[in-house]
């Protein structure tokens, strides 16, 4: 096979930017300015963290705001365990934006004490020392928590809220929306029992349920959480619920007593993230009114009393959105998987105000590329329709035959493929793959997001859910493309697509025989709880059940493990334990270890990538 050439410069042109991406990547975006600082909306003041408290500074003025914070109680800050942690670091950021919420009055700020004292802690060996972070493991009775409080600027006035601490083992419930201010009231979303949805009163620190959910399996508030929640108190203080009671996800209003007021929206479809709000009307996103495929994306409106719902983009294209601060218009990138983005400035009666432009491919083009084949194929079940794309090598030619890949990343915190153009943060290396010389397929089987409550619980306990469906798609696709070799059939995938790579050579030995996991999250029992409570509570006999360690012995394909000696969000560990029960059953496989690289290899991207594509060429 050749294309190397080819192979990279497709790498460089979808290659995420860690920096740029990192920076607008919702739900956790920061201001424009010093991503350090926060400033209020009237601009009158700045809160900003320094030495475990936070501070805050007018007129150039500055003093601190809370007096008691230590390395086991900061305030505004991420656990140790934060997601993006390097990425700050490799911008050359200290830490992480603080957690802080201005009131719209400017007066107060929500943020939280960061209890992480008694924390196991977890260990890489760096060149220029070791390097320690606290991280729970799941089970732990201790774990990251986040105490809310809420500061008078004016006074200084700090007010705890009187409510249990909740548990934050990766990232701030304030980055992650699920802490917010509206009106005068402050709302939090917390889990355990089910979910609930907490008012807090700034003036006191009490806190009252408003809504109170629980469930047989998940409940969830969204199957985006990339999004932010899609719940919403309106002016009223009504709540907006996003519920999957009735099977799909769909919006429920609440009075601010917690009765129930009426279902909102309802159909075999479900929301997707909510927009926008106000006395009348609700807008969002809506997934599954496109009959062609349910993944696409609808801006959709619909009357607070659950009529006169419409369509505001009504057509078959996937629209990805950026309301204005006012909420009177928004931004809209429209697309398909084949079809170049238009991105234009609409109203919410779907009137396009100004077209800013369209995506120019000629250049593209001229590469050999040619947009992936979306396909629609029976799940293993033999009823279940599941959807994914298909990329043709370039030069492709229908009279030879080609080896596969299945390039996964079967984890139901987002879909592994776009419904748009853009294949999104793990597609951006598949077409690299295809210049290879090899028919690449990507695909979403039950349990991910995006369509019912019984497809997405498929992964509820159920790490491994889905890859059946892989097989059975990739059988279905072969009966009509005699040049897919199902003889010759890799995979490959980063994190959790680490995971699902090897979970699928010791499930499927006889249809994936060779693989390359990247940075994989080998057992659930020794990672973070944020991994594990995305599959519901932790059940540590499922964890065993499902843990590549203990079924190490079935491997029979060929096997590359690669992984970052400073990976903090799957620490290499995670790795060494397979490779441990690899050896011990006398399994060959090779083990790639990148000293100084985290969990996505940035600044090695060229080499890793290389050498994963050495792999599989050389054995496929």
């Amino acid at each position: 096979m050749t294309g190397y050439d080819t192979a990279h410069r497709l790498l460089a042109a979808n290659r995420p930017n860690l920096v740029r991406d990192a920076a607008i990547m919702p739900p956790w975006a920061v201001p424009p300015g010093n991503p350090m600082e926060i400033p209020a909306p009237d601009g009158s003041a700045v809160v900003f963290r320094r030495d475990h408290n936070l501070w805050t500074r007018v007129d150039g003025d500055e003093h601190p705001l809370t007096l008691d914070g230590d390395i086991d109680h900061d305030y505004g800050a991420s656990p140790d365990y934060y997601m993006y942690a390097d990425v700050f670091t490799k911008m050359g950021l200290p830490h992480a934006p603080p957690a802080a919420l201005w009131s719209p009055d400017s007066t107060k700020v929500l943020t939280h004490r960061t209890l992480q004292e008694g924390i196991r802690r977890k260990h890489l060996l760096s060149f220029d020392g070791l390097r320690s972070k606290r991280s729970a493991l799941p089970g732990d009775e201790v774990v990251q928590c986040a105490q809310f409080v809420v500061i008078d600027v004016r006074t200084s006035t700090v007010l705890r809220a009187d409510a249990e601490p909740v548990p934050m083992p990766m990232l701030s419930p304030i980055q992650m929306k699920w802490a917010w201010w509206a009106g005068d009231a402050v709302y939090f979303l917390a889990g355990g029992d089910g979910l609930r949805l907490q008012r807090v009163d700034p003036a006191t620190g009490d806190v009252r349920t408003v809504v109170h959910e629980t469930g047989p399996t998940r409940v969830v508030p969204t199957q985006f959480p990339m999004l932010g929640p899609a719940v919403h108190v309106l002016p009223s203080g009504e709540v907006l619920w996003y519920s999957e009671r009735d099977g799909w996800g769909h919006l429920y209003r609440y009075a601010d007593s917690g009765e129930l007021l009426g279902q909102v929206t309802s159909g075999a479809w479900l929301v997707k993230q909510v927009l926008w709000a106000d006395s009348s009307y609700v807008y969002f996103l809506a997934a599954g009114l496109v009959r062609s495929d349910p993944y696409r994306g609808t801006v959709c409106r619909v009357r607070l009393d659950g009529t006169d719902f419409a369509r505001v983009t009504d057509d078959d294209l996937d629209h990805v959105v950026s309301v204005s601060p006012d909420g009177s218009r928004f931004l809209d990138t429209a697309s398909t998987t084949d079809t170049p983005p238009v991105h234009t400035l609409r109203s919410w009666d779907g009137r396009v105000l100004s077209e800013l432009g369209r995506a120019d491919i000629t250049g593209l083009v001229e590469t050999g590329w040619a947009a992936p084949e979306r396909f629609s194929v029976k799940s293993a079940d033999g009823s279940t329709d599941v959807y994914g794309v298909l990329y043709r090598p370039h030069g492709f030619d229908p009279e030879r035959s080609y080896p596969v890949v299945d390039h996964t990343y079967p984890v139901p915190l987002t879909t592994r493929v776009s419904a748009g153009f853009d294949a999104g943060w793990h597609g951006y290396d598949a077409e690299a793959l295809a210049a290879l010389g090899f028919v690449v397929i990507a695909m979403d089987g039950r349990g991910m997001p995006g369509r019912d409550k019984a497809f997405f619980d498929a992964s509820y306990q159920n790490p491994a859910a889905g890859l059946d469906d892989h097989v059975a798609a990739l059988r279905q696709l072969a009966e009509t493309r005699p040049w897919m070799d199902l003889g010759r059939v890799g995979i490959c995938g980063i994190s959790g697509g680490g995971y699902g790579t090897v979970r699928a050579m010791l499930d499927f030995p006889d249809v994936f025989t060779v693989g390359v996991a990247l940075a994989g999250v080998c057992d659930l029992r020794y990672t973070d709880p944020a991994n594990t409570d995305i599959y519901g509570p932790y059940d540590p006999a499922v964890a065993a059940r499902f843990s590549t360690v203990e079924s190490a012995e079935r491997l029979a394909g060929k096997l590359m493990l690669i992984h970052g000696g400073l990976d903090d969000q799957a620490p290499p560990e995670q790795t060494y334990r397979l490779a441990e029960a690899l050896i011990a059953a006398d399994k060959d496989f090779e083990m790639l270890v990148v000293p100084g690289a985290d969990h996505v290899f940035t600044g090695y991207e060229a080499y890793v990538h290389r050498r994963t594509w050495d792999f599989l060429i050389r054995n496929l």
